[in-house]
């Protein structure tokens, strides 16, 4: 039986006005943090609480032959697991997960806040309404609509956890755990990602993977009046730069770390080339940078290759220093600087720890106290090719639905649990998409989630996986 592909976006629409927004802005109000940035989160309740709420919102589905189940280990972060029974061959993993970024309210704009829904169309701010609370409604009204229509579908299952902004890491015990409920999936979908537009049905082919640690430098045990120790005690923040420069080079922003970088195929570059004259100077424009700014490489294909296929480094944290307005004439005790590494594909993240740990650690300049503590490591993913049922299928619903074909993207951010599923399913095939695009500043203020090509990409799910059982 073929799929209503005209009823499925009418219904899509009606299911997101009538059910999927209300739903969700009770899930922004909910602050959620993830458990690296709460300590305190069994305390505090949130992360249970936003798994009540989907766990409310999914009864109100009515879907048949559905059971679900929230998983608890130990001390570990809890995970719903919800299983849908097929009416056809073929089965799915739909992954989401409710946990989120810090909201930091002070930097949204006027009007804005994290922990509140606001719609001003085409866009519903709040955060992780994009980043992912949208993605397990978009996976089960997939399905929905299928039984609405009474077509087949495979059999389902809707893995949503809420350690995903902390790396996952309480993850793979549950994979462990439910490899028996999981079965074998022959496709695996995750929405939380999104491509250089809203107008295209986006596939991510490729994402980085991220290590991240502490790097701290001690060089007294007491702050010393400038006048007398400058010059004289090596500034911890010069001893810093010293040990970064091991790692970066930091006149063009290249990482030095051999182990960090892959080959880039002549199928990467061409299709880097092809992307770039799509999107053009878009892709340097949509970043909210100063006017005078410009890349470090020219050129729309080295930008992509830059945001998906080369290492990079980021200082996102600092402590030891005082706010500019109270800072006085004192060498200060220490700096401590907390990094981020984007790596690509094909790159193993916790070789790369004990790496970076060596060559920031060893011989310290001075006698310096260094430390370097990693905190988070995940590797990249590279995804094959997609069969030619699910890509068929995909191919006509997006030309149908948005009236452009879909388009293969790479993403420079990480989603641990694809690098996971690929290691423990080798053989399924993925697609992974979103509806992450230009401003929708995900993890940043004013993180928003763009309505229409949500709408669309429901549609577009639902047809594409009921392609499995045709």
């Amino acid at each position: 039986m073929s799929v209503d592909l005209d009823r499925l976006m009418a219904r899509a629409d009606e299911l997101w006005e009538e059910s999927i927004i209300p739903s969700l802005s009770d899930f922004i109000k909910i602050e959620a943090l993830s458990p690296s940035f709460e300590p305190n989160w069994r305390e505090k309740g949130e992360l249970d609480a936003t798994i009540d709420l989907f766990i409310k919102w999914l009864a109100e589905q009515e879907l048949e032959g559905m059971e679900y189940k929230v998983h608890r280990i130990g001390e570990r972060t809890p995970v719903l697991l919800v299983t849908v029974e097929g009416t056809g061959p073929g089965e799915v993993i739909f992954y989401s997960h409710l946990d989120k970024q810090p909201s930091r309210p002070k930097l949204w704009s006027e009007g804005l806040h994290p922990l509140k829904g606001v719609r001003r169309d085409p866009w519903l701010y709040g955060r992780g309404a994009l980043d992912d609370g949208y993605g397990g409604y978009v996976c089960i009204t997939a399905l929905k609509m299928l039984q609405e229509q009474g077509v087949p579908y495979p059999r389902s299952h809707f893995l949503i956890e809420t350690c995903e902004e902390s790396g996952s890491y309480d993850l793979p015990p549950y994979l462990e755990l439910l490899t028996e409920d999981l079965g074998e999936p022959d496709l695996i979908v995750v929405l939380d990602s999104g491509g250089p537009d809203y107008e295209h049905i986006w596939v991510t082919e490729a994402l980085r993977g991220l290590v991240a640690g502490n790097l701290s430098v001690q060089v007294s045990n007491e702050g010393v009046h400038s006048g007398m120790s400058g010059g004289v005690i090596p500034s911890s923040f010069r001893i810093q730069r010293m040990l970064l420069d091991r790692v970066e080079d930091s006149k063009t922003g290249e990482i030095l770390v051999p182990e960090m970088h892959v080959e880039i195929s002549d199928k990467v570059r061409k299709e880097a080339e092809e992307l770039g004259k799509l999107l053009g100077d878009e892709i340097w424009a949509q970043l909210p940078v100063v006017d005078t700014l410009r890349p470090h490489n020219e050129g729309s294909a080295e930008i992509l290759l830059d945001m998906n296929w080369r290492p990079a480094m980021s200082v996102i944290g600092a402590n030891g220093m005082p706010p500019t307005q109270t800072a006085g004439n004192v060498l200060r005790t220490h700096t401590d600087l907390k990094l981020s590494f984007r790596i690509p594909p094909g790159v193993n993240s916790e070789i790369i720890d004990s790496i970076l740990k060596e060559i920031l650690e060893s011989n310290p300049p001075y006698g310096s106290k260094v430390e370097y503590i990693p905190d988070a490591a995940a590797d990249g993913f590279h995804a094959p090719a997609m069969d030619g049922k699910i890509a068929d299928a995909l191919s006509s619903a997006s030309l149908h639905i948005s009236g452009l074909p879909p388009m293969a993207t790479w993403v420079g951010g990480t989603i641990p649990f694809m690098a996971m599923m690929q290691k423990k399913y080798p053989s399924a095939q993925f697609f992974c998409t979103g509806t992450g695009g230009p401003g929708n500043n995900a993890h940043g203020p004013d993180e928003k989630l763009h309505i229409p090509s949500s709408k669309r990409l429901t549609a577009v799910l639902s047809a594409t996986i009921a392609a499995l059982s045709q």
